[in-house]
């Protein structure tokens, strides 16, 4: 008989906890080499932990509702059998306060109640609502094994509040589906916030009546820190430049339909973003780098990292590995399906580390042109404004003339410590440079 420490594996680049949200099996159960054990939830995702090892759980260090750190050891298996050993309850050695410990209690007595299972953060956000067990098991869940998630929830709370005619704003963004625009673009990651959704999803409190106080939940705080962190880290500094991308435009109305029904998926203008990205970085390997100490570490894979901003209003960058490898098909489908399971939080781990570059969607919210935040460890992160029709001189051999051009500007945010102001004002303009140049011509 042999002790075992089962540790919290790490889970993805720049995620140092988790939340223990169920523990998949009771003490005393047979646990068998990568299969799941518990469900945990980070700042970005939801997901199963696995096993690596083979063995009989013998001892729960960190109950449900708690948080572990990566690398911290959260429970203890056993190599052989215990013989006569029943099988006990769960029985957490931490202590919990007692707002978790009644949330437990909820999501136990939802269990024997309906044979579901509830988050202690869904129960929390069920339980602000005023909405009941009953009501809640009306909601379809779009998690693993049909739980309902967060976002189903929130979506839940949106199009209930809605419906009442005497309610002024929506609580939640609906998911907008045709993310495809006829002049413009839309990154099919980013799911655009509807003007009229001002209201944040969490309870608010009024002391005064002038003023509302709003608790930040815990992937906003996340996303705070590291932006602030960001800011302290890296030197930031952004150039600009406006490209003509009528060619795209023109060349995307004519294969979007043929692609459609080729493929039963859309057609946007990201990958293509995506490919003129990649071939830049090529070009410019000193920009697909991250700093350690007094060292640049340039990357040799390019791993292109998406900002995604989800119905919550929160933002998580699933990464796009080896991405200068892929053809423009290949790019398709592979930022599709990320778009997919971002908005189901199905995303794994894997495919939320590892970026060496990072590009956001602007466009897609309708506006112009930002200032995007770089994302540590990183050096470098470009933004794509809206797609406008604007009157534009257009050079021909018999000399210039006025014409309606579709243009958009770039944003290139980067690390004044180890790229100088040419250097990025050079790469966002080789970037708009592929943009150009793209041949109205090509086949799929």
């Amino acid at each position: 008989m042999s002790i075992i420490q089962m540790i919290l594996p790490k889970m993805g680049e720049s995620i140092h906890e988790a939340k223990v949200l169920k523990w998949l099996k009771p003490i005393g159960s047979k646990i068998e080499m990568d299969e799941s054990v518990l469900e945990v939830a980070t700042d970005k995702i939801d997901t199963e932990v696995p096993s690596i090892h083979k063995g009989f759980l013998k001892e729960i260090l960190i109950p449900e509702g708690a948080m572990a750190q990566v690398g911290q050891v959260i429970a203890i298996l056993e190599s052989e059998v215990i013989h006569n050993q029943p099988i006990l309850e769960v029985k957490p050695v931490l202590q919990t306060s007692s707002i978790k410990d009644e949330s437990k209690e909820v999501v136990s007595k939802s269990n024997s109640e309906i044979n579901t299972f509830y988050s202690p953060l869904v129960m929390n956000i069920a339980k602000e609502e005023n909405i009941s067990i009953s009501e809640l098991s009306q909601i379809v869940g779009t998690g693993k094994e049909n739980r309902v998630t967060k976002i189903d929830l929130i979506q839940y709370i949106a199009d209930k509040k809605s419906k009442n005619e005497s309610s002024k704003y929506i609580l939640e963004p609906k998911l907008e589906t045709n993310l495809i625009k006829e002049n413009g673009h839309s990154n099919v990651l980013d799911i655009p916030l509807k003007p009229e959704t001002t209201e944040p999803k969490a309870k608010s409190y009024s002391y005064s009546g002038n003023s509302d106080i709003i608790e930040m939940d815990r992937m906003r705080k996340m996303i705070a820190e590291r932006m602030i962190d960001s800011r302290k880290i890296s030197a930031h500094v952004t150039s600009f430049v406006e490209a003509d991308v009528s060619n795209i435009v023109i060349w995307r109305n004519k294969m979007k339909h043929f692609y459609f029904e080729k493929e039963n998926t859309s057609l946007t203008l990201t990958p293509i973003f995506i490919e003129a990205l990649a071939k830049a970085l090529k070009e410019y390997p000193i920009i697909n780098s991250s700093i350690e100490n007094d060292k640049i570490i340039v990357k040799k894979d390019i791993n292109i990292g998406l900002a995604v901003a989800l119905t919550n209003g929160n933002l998580i960058v699933p990464v796009i590995k080896n991405a200068d490898q892929y053809n423009l098909v290949g790019l398709t489908k592979k930022i599709n399906d990320l778009a997919k399971r971002a908005r189901t939080n199905e995303l794994t781990p894997d495919e939320l580390s590892g970026g060496t570059y990072t590009m956001s969607n602007m466009g897609s919210f309708g506006n112009v042109m930002g200032t995007p935040i770089i994302v540590q460890p990183q050096v470098a992160i470009m933004a794509f404004g809206v797609v406008t029709k604007k009157p534009a001189v257009i050079e021909t051999p018999q000399g210039d003339t006025l014409g309606i051009r579709n243009l958009m500007f770039l944003s290139h945010s980067y690390d004044h410590r180890i790229i100088d102001g040419a250097l990025g004002g050079i790469f966002v303009r080789k970037v708009a440079d592929y943009l150009e140049q793209f041949d109205v011509e090509r086949k799929l």
